[in-house]
């Protein structure tokens, strides 16, 4: 029992190392490159503590190396998933009434865990099985995923801290308590911290999960469970299975005990599943918990007031870094016509030093695409552009599968400020650049707001203070995210709360305290101490 109010460590963002030459992280992460190839791994589901397998059997390949067998994964079917519906039940009543310091101590033992001895695997998984170079994968896979299990310990203690006040002679408090039945996380293949946290915020929170990951992000998500396992997450608390998500969705959205949805993926999915359960919301205990961060066509606007240089910098790393599969990723841009020589400069200098490749050759600033299926989409956008005349290919613009899913960062301009590729969602390397008059800035920025159905990110360069305050008034619903004179993309837990609105998803802000509070259900305590004898009131007395 608990005799004592604990405090938590301090919470701190987890350093991102450098790996420069000749570092003990480079050794270390290099060599786990080479351990991770030299084996074929046969990847289980992970379903009330066991290690599933079945005899479908799915190849995996890194995206740069298609001729590379990295292992397979066997995926489930719908006897998994009721078996995980299962899990998740009979581990619900022992985990949510786990002192809270306990399910807090797991997580920070996993943070730390994938800190130190983890490190370089999930590292090295991370840029095998998602082409990912190593800083991405460092600020992805280990520092963001550990600032998200420490600054969740701590968010969670601020919500169990909130209290009501009492009157005289009453006790009044709240008890936060984890939803009624199992949440159902759905992580998406880009960023092995949300693939981790997506699952694990609802759980510290007392919660029991079933994790559905996106097949090109199995090969990592393996490492997720090993290191929650040697933390001491209980079994059947978090389930990881691989099964296709009609069929999926079929059943989670049809149980009575359904009680939350933590999503990241396309906007598409994300309003179809939303229509699912609204249309079986009579089948439900509860009102479900809809969480989803979705789609983007992130922006960046330059004042004729902007350093050119900085704008092409954030450019740059906006648009190409992770091959431009970030939903925060700069895929529009809209720059003032008496700058754009220089900036254009400053881009094409940039562009032709990019070095393109395996992300195990350290120099390599761009690697491959995700798979066939993005390439294909990805190209297909260029190709159309290459054709059409209001567009212009002004660097890059070439691809090749042959060896891995490889496309040049491409930069397009265009005359029509609402040509396709300004408005459809690519993710992928491709930047589209409108040029616009100088004196056009305010009527752009009406551009920005009602081009694109999303709002996930975006930014304002300048150095023109009433010009940053328009923007940032004019732009106040085009961007859940926004930055000024920096790069779209970026977000640190506990320093930039991220999400969206718009298309681009309900905004609950993974990285913050208001995430958590989606996956408790608040119950008021009135306790009176000495309790009336009479119903009389004293209204009711006449003199």
């Amino acid at each position: 029992m608990s005799n004592a109010f604990f405090k938590v460590p301090a919470t701190k963002n987890e350093p991102v190392l450098s790996y420069a030459p000749g570092s003990p992280e480079k050794k270390a992460v290099k060599a786990a490159l080479a351990a991770l190839k030299a084996e074929t791994i046969d990847i289980p589901m992970y379903i009330g503590g066991e290690e599933v397998t079945t005899n479908d059997k799915v190849a995996m390949y890194p995206p740069h190396e298609t001729s590379h067998l990295l292992g397979h994964f066997n995926k489930g079917d719908s006897t998994h998933v009721h078996a995980a519906i299962d899990a998740a039940s009979a581990a619900k009543a022992d985990w949510e009434g786990m002192p809270w310091q306990d399910r807090a101590a797991i997580f920070l033992k996993a943070a730390d865990l994938l800190a130190g001895p983890y490190r370089a695997k999930m590292n090295a998984a991370t840029m095998l099985g998602q082409s990912k170079n190593i800083f991405q994968a460092e600020i992805d896979a280990v520092a963001e995923l550990c600032d998200f299990f420490r600054f969740n310990v701590q968010y969670m203690t601020e919500i169990y801290e909130h209290q009501p006040g009492s009157a005289p002679g009453i006790w009044n408090r709240l008890e936060y308590r984890a939803l009624e039945g199992f949440i159902f996380a759905i992580t998406p293949f880009n960023f092995t911290s949300i693939a981790g946290n997506l699952p694990g915020a609802p759980a510290l929170m007392g919660n029991t999960v079933i994790w559905k990951p996106a097949e090109t992000q199995i090969y990592s998500a393996k490492v997720i469970m090993e290191v929650l396992a040697e933390a001491g997450l209980p079994a059947g608390v978090i389930n990881l299975i691989y099964v296709d998500g009609p069929m999926a969705g079929d059943i989670v959205f049809s149980h009575r005990d359904f009680a939350g949805l933590h999503f990241t993926g396309s906007t598409g999915v994300f309003q179809h599943l939303w229509s699912t359960i609204g249309k079986n919301i009579n089948k439900y205990r509860s009102y479900p918990r809809i969480v989803g961060e979705t789609g983007g066509k992130d922006f960046v606007v330059a004042h004729p007031s902007s350093d050119p240089k900085a704008v092409a910098v954030a450019l740059i790393r906006g648009a190409f870094e992770f091959q431009g599969q970030k939903c925060s990723a700069a895929s529009r841009a809209y720059l003032p016509k008496g700058l754009w020589d220089e900036i254009e400069k400053y881009l094409l200098e940039d562009i032709a030093s990019i070095k393109i490749g395996t992300p195990e050759d350290f120099t390599n600033f761009v690697n491959a695409v995700i798979d066939e299926r993005a390439f294909d989409k990805i190209s297909g956008y260029i190709a159309s552009a290459k054709k059409d005349s209001q567009a212009t290919v002004i660097a890059g613009g070439t691809y090749d599968k042959s060896e891995g899913y490889f496309i040049a960062p491409t930069i397009i301009t265009t005359t029509n400020p609402h040509y396709l590729t300004m408005e459809e969602e690519i993710f992928g390397p491709v930047l589209t650049i409108y040029i616009y008059e100088d004196d056009q800035f305010e009527e752009t920025l009406k551009i920005v707001d009602e081009t694109s159905p999303y709002a996930l990110t975006g930014a304002i360069f300048s150095n023109d203070r009433a010009a940053t305050l328009l923007a940032s008034k004019r732009l106040k619903n085009a961007a859940g995210n926004f930055y000024i004179n920096d790069k779209p993309t970026g977000a640190v837990v506990g320093q930039q709360p991220f999400g969206g609105a718009r298309g681009s998803g309900t905004n609950d802000k993974a990285g913050s305290i208001l995430n958590l509070f989606r996956w408790v259900s608040p119950r008021t305590i009135k306790e009176t101490f000495v309790s009336s004898k009479d119903y009389r009131y004293p209204f009711m007395n006449e003199e």
